[in-house]
């Protein structure tokens, strides 16, 4: 029985995790890649 409830808790503790990163909007822009397109035509001259 601690058997089968330590493996559902910890795959419900990644369940949960997986949720919440999925839920963050940061995760969805690349902040790094916005700011060198923005500073390329600077380089260039």
């Amino acid at each position: 029985m601690i058997d089968y409830f330590a493996l559902g808790l910890a795959h419900l503790l990644i369940v949960v995790a997986l949720i919440r990163m999925l839920g963050r909007d940061d995760l969805d822009r690349d902040t790094q890649a916005e700011d060198d397109a923005v500073d390329a035509p600077d380089k260039a001259r």
